[in-house]
This record gives C-alpha cells, structure tokens and sequence, in this order.
C-alpha cells in the first residue's frame, strides 16, 4: 500500500451513501478549525474517549489532565465523551464534528487516511523522535498514502492461548507451569483432543461472527499459505482466496467440528462469546492476542488459570497477526492542535521512560491488579524493545506479577525474539473481509456437507463484486 499513489472514494458500508461520503472527502480538504484558540490564546485540543462517568478511569485522566495543562500552560483540554465506532464514525468525519484527538484500530488507518480525516503526522512524529524508535513492524500499520496518518497506542500479536487448570488435567502442563507448546495446528487438535478426553470440556473455541472468526481465520490461513488480495499493475484490488491453500485452512477448521468434535456446541460464536466461553473454562485453547486476559477476567477467569503460548506454525508458513490501536488527529486541526495533540499522546504512548509515563505506566498496572487482572504478559510493543520506556514496563511487569510467569513465559519469548513473520491486518476493506469470512466459517460448522472450496469460490467472488470492485 505505501507504493499507491492513487486516491480513492471510500466505501462505508452501511454507514453514509456514496454521494454524501463523496462531498465530506472533499470537504476534509478545505478550511482547518476556526476555534482553535481560546479568550486567553490557548490552543484548544478536544479530546475524545472521555470517561462519562464517576470512577477510577475519570478521575485518573481528569489528574493527567491538569498535571498536563500545567505543563503546557499553551494548551486547554476539551472534554469529549465520543469513543470510536464505525457506525458514527464516517458521519461526525463528514459532518466536521470529530474531536481534535481520538482513538481507533489499526484497520480503520486505510481508510480514513485515503479519506483525508487523519492529519498528516509524519513531521510530528520526526520532530517528537518517534520514527527513530518505532517498532518496524508497527510503522505500516499506521502509514496510509505514503503519509503516517497515526501514532500507535497499543499493539499485539497472536498466540495460543490456553486454560492452565484444563492443561494441568490433561498432562500437558510440565512441573514448573510451563505448558507444553504444540509446534504446528496438528500438533494443537491433538491437544485438544487430550483435553476433551481427560475434562470433558471442548478442546478449543473459535469466534464465528460479528468479524472476529474472519479476524482470527486469517491469520491461521496465511500459515497455509493463503494470500487474500493482491493489487494490480493498474492499481486496482482483486480478491484471491479462492485456492486450495485457503480450502485445506478452513477444511481444518471444518473438521474441529465434525471429525474430531472439539468445538463448543454453539457454533454462532461472536467475540463476547468467545471470551465468555474461554473466560468460563469451558475451553481449553483458541487464539487470541496478549491482552486477552482483559476479557476473560469479567467471567470468573483467575489470573493463575490464564496461559498463552507462540504461536503454532502452518503447513507453509509461521506467521502471527499483527493487531492494535491508534492514536489520531482529526484532519480539520490546525498546526498548533496538531502539536499539542502530539504532546497528550506523549503523556500516554512514548518510547521514553519520562517521569510521566512511568506514573501512568506503574497506575495502571496496580489498577490492573486492584481489577483482577493478570500481569505478567509482556505484550508486542509498539516501540523498539531497547527504547527506555519498554524496558521500565516491563521492569514493573516482573515486579508486579501476580501468577506463575511460566504460565506466559514461552509467549513472553516469543513476543520479544520473534522468530516468525509478523503481518499486519489486510489492506483493503479488511471488517469486509471478515464478514464474508464468518459466512464461511458458518456454512462449514453448520453444514456437514459443504463443499470448503465451493464456498471460498463464492465468497472471493462476493467480496470483489460488492467491495474491492468499489473502491
């Protein structure tokens, strides 16, 4: 994507009509901010995600805040309660109503950069040394156009994740916590098969709906060596999933239904219920990224039950999906909102290891521990493992453990050497494609019968004519 010169009109699906998103593209290149001041010359920076209600989060950020006004006597921070959603999305983007700053996920980064919503960082991000500490894998998931449109809040990558009490009644716990690591997806359906046979319960659970079994297929089809676009000489997108690699990666899925019988019986599995079933210990593996200990802990899921491992290795390849959020700036700011903003994400997501980042850092690790969660996981950084900020978290992370860190060692290993190949999400009309994906993964878990490469035929098709074709 970063060799595409070419500008398009972009697609959101449900959401806007094309004629509207058309007027609003051009409409984000014309006049910036008009109350960009305040009465006393302060630059105003709005800042989204907002908490809108009383507790430890709000009084939290509220502290940043005037710890943050008082260190940049330039600036005054607006309150703004809007967190990022699709749905509203593109319409406050064409309406000019986004606050100055806000939040997403790496997969909106496309889309709204091509779309002219995000402003231009790449000389921001020079001037405040972030480019001579981010982490290379992270640097195209926040570039769109050849412009770096965001700066990275978070960032993980997948591994196996397991349930320690399920493992241990298996056999497939060693003495000291640390779990046996199965190398390949064969290696992980016998595991699971072990684990049925010894507990009873499902030997893994996979998201099926709502994106997130699309999301997670993914990344196990490119061990199979499946590629799902490719872009033309003429610049435009075409759907390529429909092969034999990509037949034989959801035929292994299939067959943890119907073969082997490792699946939880409710194949509409959204994330919620993913994590409800995983949290609940009615699984005993699936793939999720390091920070999935957030989720499960709502269900009753203690911090010594939880365990993540690498990731296993495909047929031909040993690749992990590349995940995270972002921090942006609405295209409308001005040069001096665009600077400011830089300075709050600074306070938030640095490579530095500045007095303020280490009271947030060591904040919300005992808040963590105040919530129940589990510290001890040592998640893909967005920076450079060398910078300083990397090596203090991790420093309070050790301090600060609340389990066995063997139960997450072989993960922590993993994140920090990375011996596979790590891939960002898909380039274009990525929710798509994990909508259509869903549907394939459905009609195989409810459809003994079905036909894995009729289906994929069908669903490449789908997705070219309803999307790529589109943009």
């Amino acid at each position: 994507m970063f060799e595409m010169k070419k500008k398009r009109l972009v697609k959101a699906v449900g959401l806007v009509t094309a004629a509207a998103l058309s007027v609003s593209i051009l409409g984000a290149c014309g006049k910036k901010a008009a109350n960009d001041k305040d009465e006393q010359g302060r630059t105003i920076l709005t800042v989204g995600l907002w908490p809108d209600r009383e507790g430890t989060a709000l009084t939290t950020i509220e502290e940043r805040k005037t710890r943050f006004e008082k260190d940049n006597p330039d600036v005054v921070i607006e309150r703004d309660n809007w967190s990022f959603d699709r749905k509203t999305f593109y319409a406050k983007a064409a309406g000019g109503t986004l606050p100055t700053y806000f939040r997403a996920q790496f997969t909106e980064v496309e889309e709204m950069g091509r779309a002219g919503y995000a402003a231009d960082l790449s000389k921001s991000m020079k001037k405040y040394g972030y480019l001579d500490n981010i982490n290379p894998a992270v640097l195209k998931c926040v570039t769109s156009d050849d412009k770096i449109v965001a700066v990275p809040s978070k960032a993980a990558i997948m591994g196996l994740s397991y349930n320690v009490d399920l493992f241990e009644k298996a056999g497939l716990m060693e003495s000291d916590g640390t779990p046996k690591q199965p190398k390949d997806w064969n290696e992980v359906v016998e595991f699971a098969k072990q684990i049925k046979e010894k507990t009873g319960q499902s030997g893994f659970v996979l998201p099926t709906a709502n994106r997130s079994g699309g999301w997670i297929f993914t990344s196990i089809a490119w061990s199979f060596g499946v590629n799902f676009m490719k872009q033309q000489d003429d610049g435009k997108w075409k759907a390529t999933f429909n092969t034999p690699e990509a037949a034989e990666a959801l035929q292994w899925v299939k067959d943890l239904k119907w073969k082997y019988d490792l699946l939880p019986a409710n194949t509409l599995v959204d994330g919620e219920e993913w994590y409800r079933v995983f949290g609940t210990g009615k699984a005993g593996m699936s793939i999720m990224a390091g920070d999935y200990p957030n989720r499960v802990i709502s269900y009753g899921m203690q911090p010594e039950q939880i365990g993540i491992m690498a990731t296993p290795a495909g047929p031909k390849a040993h690749v992990t999906l590349l995940t995270g959020e972002i921090h942006a700036v609405s295209s409308k700011a001005t040069d001096d909102q665009i600077d400011a903003a830089m300075r709050w994400i600074k306070t938030i997501s640095t490579y530095e290891a500045t007095d303020e980042f280490k009271k947030n850092t060591e904040e919300s690790i005992k808040q963590d521990l105040e919530d129940g969660k589990l510290v001890g996981i040592k998640v893909f950084s967005p920076w450079k493992n060398d910078t300083s900020a990397v090596k203090y978290e991790h420093d309070l992370i050790d301090k600060y453990a609340n389990a066995n860190p063997n139960h997450v060692r072989l993960y922590n290993e993993f994140v920090a050497n990375c011996p596979i190949e790590i891939r960002p999400e898909e380039p274009m009309c990525c929710q798509e494609l994990y909508s259509v994906l869903d549907n394939c993964i459905q009609e195989v878990l409810t459809n003994e019968n079905a036909d894995c490469a009729a289906v994929l035929e069908k669903a490449n098709s789908d997705f070219q004519q309803n999307y790529l074709n589109n943009l």
